[in-house]
């Protein structure tokens, strides 16, 4: 460890708060397509992209030009004015979607809490308020108050109670369930194409579609959040387009610009009914900067028919995969939607292979201790996919 390394590490320990433990003992200096590069100049694979973030990996070109004009010119002002990069982005979401209004934040916990506000709101502009929220179990929706309210997962709610009332939780992928938690008391329906948090667990067509019933007959709206799925992530620019079902509203952030900070709230103008002027706002939300790299991202993506990129190196991975399971009997699935990949393990190996993959110059995830996740840029080719699989199966080689 060099002696850098060591100085940002006493710092950190010594003057930032804990919240993600030990971190993996390693900084970056700076990155260029799919790879990162450490103090010492040595290149890693990012298979994880800044987890389901970095779109366009590092220092793509077009991103990076998008952010140093509009900084040039103009980073922040206010919501008070109009902002051109802003309404332009709202056009082109609009454009690309099932959507007619859009709403700009900070990050997918601050566009979780707009559609919890929003549905609930909905109901109350009514006049015939209804509170109540269905959410799966094993879901992840953030880190905020209401945010862990709506996750499915105990661990990440027990610590801050009491939480947020109104939610109540049934197994994803279990049409009955659904169809018996739903009444005309629920406000909303919150789940996700694909369950990522807690291993990337896909959302079965059927039961998609089966909540877009329920919530017609029941007049629940249906919220997607689409923070980890979209933007390409799935082959399509929203995986709810794959799954045959339009929501109400959608939840989107990560990927959207790139790494420049955004969340977005997409919505019909029915749902949007649910906020009126003052009923909710953002100081930073769709600030310049943010926009013009969102507007950089979407534009990247269209030109360089990453949504077919996505979808072709997405299947080689799984397949690559899939073969190796066959000779590895450390990897006993693989699930996912283009290019966000769980592999299950039969062994709690996860930390341990995330670890060895370090050593190989390989950024991958881990979730728990027996799933590792891929969540690479949508510009990875396919020879850089096959280098990693490579690569991988000699890590696994070595794992006992």
């Amino acid at each position: 460890m060099n002696n850098q390394l060591q100085h940002i590490i006493d710092l950190d320990e010594k003057y930032y708060m804990g919240v993600f433990g030990k971190r993996t003992p390693i900084y970056f200096t700076h990155g260029k397509g799919i790879y990162l590069y450490d103090a010492d100049n040595k290149p890693y694979m990012d298979m994880i992209g800044g987890i389901a973030v970095n779109a366009l990996g590092h220092a793509h070109p077009k991103l990076t030009k998008a952010i140093s004009d509009q900084a040039e010119k103009l980073i922040h002002c206010s919501n008070y004015y109009y902002i051109e990069s802003q309404a332009w982005l709202a056009e082109k979401l609009v454009n690309m979607s099932f959507a007619d209004k859009v709403f700009f934040c900070n990050s997918g916990a601050e566009a979780n809490e707009a559609a919890i506000k929003l549905a609930r709101g909905y109901f109350y502009h009514k006049s015939a308020p209804r509170s109540n929220i269905v959410t799966a179990l094993k879901s992840f929706h953030g880190r905020t108050m209401a945010t862990i309210s709506a996750t499915g997962q105990e661990k990440f709610r027990t610590p801050f109670g009491p939480t947020v009332p109104g939610f109540s939780y049934v197994p994803f992928n279990d049409i009955d369930a659904l169809k018996a938690a739903v009444d005309e008391s629920t406000c909303a329906v919150i789940l996700e194409p694909a369950q990522g948090e807690s291993g990337v667990f896909p959302a079965d067509k059927a039961y998609f579609q089966a909540a877009r019933e329920i919530c017609d007959a029941t007049g629940a709206l249906l919220i997607v959040d689409e923070i980890q799925t979209g933007i390409g992530r799935t082959g399509t620019l929203f995986a709810h387009e794959q799954l045959g079902v339009i929501p109400d509203i959608l939840t989107s952030a990560k990927a959207l610009a790139g790494g420049v900070p955004i969340g977005a709230m997409l919505v019909t103008n029915d749902a949007a009914t649910g906020f009126h002027p003052g009923d909710h706002g953002s100081t930073f939300g769709g600030n310049p900067l943010a926009c013009s790299a969102a507007l950089a991202v979407l534009r990247a993506i269209e030109e360089d028919d990453l949504l077919s990129n996505t979808i072709s190196v997405g299947l080689f991975l799984k397949k690559a995969l899939e073969d190796l399971k066959q000779t590895t009997p450390l990897i006993s699935e693989v699930r996912g939607m283009g290019l966000l990949i769980g592999i299950s393990l039969s062994l709690p190996k996860a930390v341990e292979i995330k670890s060895a993959c370090l050593a190989e110059g390989l950024l991958v995830g881990s979730i728990g201790t027996d799933t590792i996740r891929l969540a690479p840029p949508l510009i990875l080719t396919m020879s850089e996919a096959n280098s990693f699989i490579n690569a991988f199966s000699s890590v696994l080689k070595t794992i006992q």
